[in-house]
């Protein structure tokens, strides 16, 4: 009997299952279509309404440090308040904005459109918001529409119906017509004038400052409510701040404000290297020079807005980081000693007879072997206008930027001018008499009897003018007879300038610094102006030039590219450290001068002879001198405008030059004073601040030896403590 073939039943529960999910996926399907069709078009206008701004928030500058790691500049932070204006924002709101934040900070403004009581006292001008007549009337136009209404006539409309008149045009006349007494009535509403003019200033997507350095309190309160403050924000903005007030500081160069932003100039240079329309950069000096190490990585939070400006949400796309630190060549402690010996003499010396032009004086050191500049000091005397006394104000900057006729200190080159050309040799004795060219005045050493005959070494000793000008003479292949004509022609002056050129006389540094003045040429070839060029006396040259000069001499005859920086070092988070070298500048020689080396030698000699024998031109200033120096002095002839009208007056730029020791020299000094006394007035200015400076480096120098001598001596006492 065959058994029946059983059926097999799904159970209830799974068909039950199978039920559900059947409705499920209908009713997704179902969902998913009416989002596609029916209200796609709606979402996909929100997501357009939606937009994304990617806004910097600036970071600190590197710092800048002295050789031995001392601070020179810093930023000292400030709680500031921000407005970012998105795309979208409106008028309406930005008032209500204003509104609310004049309840919570106050902004220093002031007018001259209306009389005011003084706003505020006691406030850095920079800080004030200047309201302009043109800021009031489109304040009252904003609060007061309706009466804007009242000031368009039915004529001006219909020109507008006729396109006889534009839209701007019509404003134009609207804001002609607002009268003194309707900006009267603002005066209650010029504190919110000015907090709507700094949200407006600027561009969209860019934090704008509406105030800088505000009070802890207003800094919470207005933190506490940025909910009810759309584009506002509290942050940190950095100010350049600098421990040793003025020194340096005309030097170190200008950081323009987030205010200011970029320099118009260079707007598009900055925008295609990444930066925004109002980052802080450097404008001058080495804040300028440096920009791209001292800048640092800005960090970058991306907001989210819809179309009205409402923030929807904040991202933060990357961390800032500080700019790279820059560790300066120069040592503080002897540039701050040197400007006050600077200052000492320009008040005293301003006290003598004949010194009504004295204004100025630069003294600046640098190693003759690296070209590490320790000293860059410059200082001008000035009349305060307010209270009518002397003022001493920082002129580092002149050391680069102002030349003048250096006088004698240039025979140096002169000299071996002369030898390199065979116009004269080691054995050649010149006498040195007043000399008289036909048709001139006559021509002599300070020595009106003259010095006699003179080899070159006792030439330079004694600075002798003739003995130079016999030189260039032979140079264009004349020998002096007395009366005689001087043809000299322009071949002369170039063959000069070019020995000139080879120490850094005439000719750029090579110092790592905007507007660097490579000083001027004498405006002419008039044969007489060549024996002037040779004593100094015709071309101009800056105190950097002349320090140059004498560290080529110094150094054995390389020139060597002056160093404002010593290194470039990696930012770090500890106040109280600085971070590992990324850079380090090497010595640059630029050129080796063509004389040889026995010339080079003789000259060093005769530098010697200047401050250490009897009768050298620096001999009363350095015979006493410990460190075996060596140098030359010089002075030379300027005129300056006479107050009084009629001819100028005759006054004499001083300088000096030195190195020290003469045998192995360790740094190189020169001294220059323009217009520093008028003619037979007795004045050593030059002379005093070359020792001075001289003897303070070797002072600071001893000093420091002994105290790396000491904490070496502790640091074994230490380890002997450690091992007992």
């Amino acid at each position: 009997m065959k058994r029946k073939r059983e059926k097999y039943q799904i159970p209830y529960r799974v068909n039950l299952i199978f039920l559900v999910v059947f409705v499920l996926f209908s009713v997704l399907i179902l969902r998913l279509g009416l989002i596609q069709i029916v209200y796609g078009e709606n979402y996909s206008r929100k997501v357009e309404k939606a937009q994304n701004a990617t806004v910097s928030t600036p970071v600190p500058r590197g710092k800048m440090y002295d050789r031995y790691n001392r601070v020179i500049v810093d930023n000292t932070p400030l709680n500031t308040i921000t407005y970012t204006r998105f795309q979208g924002n409106t008028t309406e709101e930005r008032l209500r904005i204003a509104k609310k934040l004049a309840t919570m900070i106050d902004i220093p403004y002031t007018t001259n459109v209306i009389d005011i009581p003084e706003n505020k006292k006691n406030v850095d001008a920079k800080n004030v918001v200047k309201i302009t007549e043109r800021d009031m009337k489109d304040y009252w136009i904003t609060i007061h529409p309706k009466k804007a209404e009242h000031k368009i006539t039915k004529t001006d409309r219909k020109k507008i119906q006729d396109g006889r008149m534009t839209d701007a045009e019509l404003y134009k006349r609207q804001l002609e017509r607002i009268s003194k007494k309707d900006l009267k009535s603002l005066k209650d509403d010029l504190e919110v004038l000015a907090i709507k003019r700094q949200m407006e200033g600027g561009y969209s997507n860019t934090p704008k400052i509406v105030k800088s350095d505000v009070t802890n309190e207003q800094y919470a309160v207005i933190s506490e409510h940025l909910d009810e403050l759309p584009g506002v924000d509290t942050t940190t903005y950095w100010e350049r701040s600098y421990p040793e007030n003025s020194t340096l500081r005309t030097l170190l160069g200008n950081v323009s404000s987030a205010n200011e932003g970029l320099p118009k100039e260079k707007v598009q240079y900055y925008l295609s290297r990444g930066y925004s329309r109002n980052d802080q950069v450097g404008t001058s000096y080495l804040e300028k020079q440096y920009e791209a190490q001292l800048r640092g990585q800005k960090e970058e939070v991306k907001y989210v807005t819809d179309k009205k400006g409402s923030l929807l949400n904040t991202i933060q796309v990357s961390k800032g980081e500080r700019g790279n630190d820059l560790v300066l060549t120069i040592d503080m402690k002897l540039q701050k000693a040197v400007e006050k010996q600077i200052t000492d003499q320009l008040l005293a010396k301003k006290q003598m007879n004949g010194t009504e032009f004295l204004d100025r004086a630069f003294v600046i050191m640098m190693d003759p072997h690296t070209g590490e500049i320790l000293t860059m000091a410059g200082k001008k005397y000035t009349i305060d206008k307010t209270t009518g006394t002397p003022k001493i104000e920082d002129f580092s900057l002149g050391n680069i930027s102002t030349s003048y006729e250096m006088g004698s200190v240039v025979k140096g080159a002169t000299v071996l001018a002369g030898l390199d050309s065979g116009a004269i040799t080691p054995n050649t004795i010149l006498v040195d008499n007043p000399i008289k060219i036909k048709g001139t005045p006559i021509k002599k050493s300070a020595e009106a009897v003259g010095l006699g005959p003179l080899n070159y070494s006792s030439a330079l000793k004694y600075s002798s003018n003739v003995f130079m000008f016999k030189t260039v003479m032979a140079m264009a292949g004349l020998q002096y007879q007395p009366n005689m004509t001087l043809p000299i022609k322009a071949d002369t002056f170039t063959k000069l300038r070019f020995y000139y050129n080879q120490f850094g006389l005439g000719v750029s540094t090579g110092i790592d610094l905007d507007n660097e003045s490579i000083g001027l040429q004498g405006g002419n070839t008039i044969a007489g102006t060549a024996l002037d060029l040779g004593i100094g006396q015709y071309d101009t040259y800056t105190p950097l030039q002349i320090v140059q000069y004498i560290s080529t001499i110094a150094n054995g005859g390389y020139r060597i590219k002056p160093q404002i920086v010593k290194e470039i070092r990696k930012p770090t988070i500890k106040t109280d450290e600085i971070g590992g070298t990324q850079y380090s500048f090497e010595p640059d020689v630029l050129n080796h001068i063509t004389m040889k080396e026995e010339y080079i030698k003789d000259i060093q000699n005769a530098f010697k002879r200047v401050t250490q024998e009897k009768g050298g031109t620096g001999y009363v200033a350095f015979n006493t001198a410990k460190y075996n120096p060596a140098g030359k002095s010089g002075t030379a002839q300027a005129y300056q405008k006479n107050p009084k009208g009629g001819d100028p007056i005759e006054v004499n730029n001083s300088t000096f030059v030195a190195y020290a020791p003469a045998d192995k020299p360790q740094i190189a000094v020169a001294v220059a004073v323009p217009s520093a006394f008028q003619p037979n007035i007795p004045n050593t200015i030059t002379k005093e601040l070359a020792r001075s400076a001289l003897d303070t480096y070797f002072d600071l120098k001893k000093k420091g030896e002994q105290e790396v001598k000491n904490q070496e001596e502790k640091q074994k006492e230490v380890i002997a403590n450690d091992v007992d």
